[in-house]
């Protein structure tokens, strides 16, 4: 039962990445806006390159995790669901720090909360 639990919370935690990464990809300049309205809206163009290199680091966390959970081998997937959501938790850690509090509630929590399942 716990590996199932762990692998559907793998699987949320790769589905989230993908959305991050659509969003800062391809709806950055035009939902940005309405999620952050604190900043001004030169922000959004100026901001679009570096939003989208950042959502191609989150497309290759979700990837990692996919790989994670369809890999055939017991040890090589529990070594990579180990590995991509220690990235995710630490990368969720510095943005707590640097940008916002939330931020590790939204993406470090769950991938730490999977990280811990994955031991038992």
């Amino acid at each position: 039962m716990i590996d199932i639990m762990t692998k559907i919370l793998i699987g949320i935690v790769a589905a989230m990445h993908l959305y991050f990464c659509y969003f800062e990809i391809f709806k950055w300049e035009s939902a940005g806006p309405k999620l952050f309205k604190s900043n001004d809206s030169d922000f959004y163009k100026k901001t679009k390159t570096m939003m989208a290199n950042q959502g191609l680091y989150n497309l290759f966390l979700a990837a990692g995790l996919i790989w994670s959970l369809l890999s055939k081998n017991h040890t090589m997937s529990f070594y990579l669901a180990i590995f991509f959501l220690s990235c995710v938790v630490i990368a969720g850690i510095f943005g707590s720090i640097t940008v916002s509090r939330r931020i590790f509630y939204i993406q470090a929590l769950p991938a730490l909360i999977a990280l811990i399942l994955l031991h038992f």
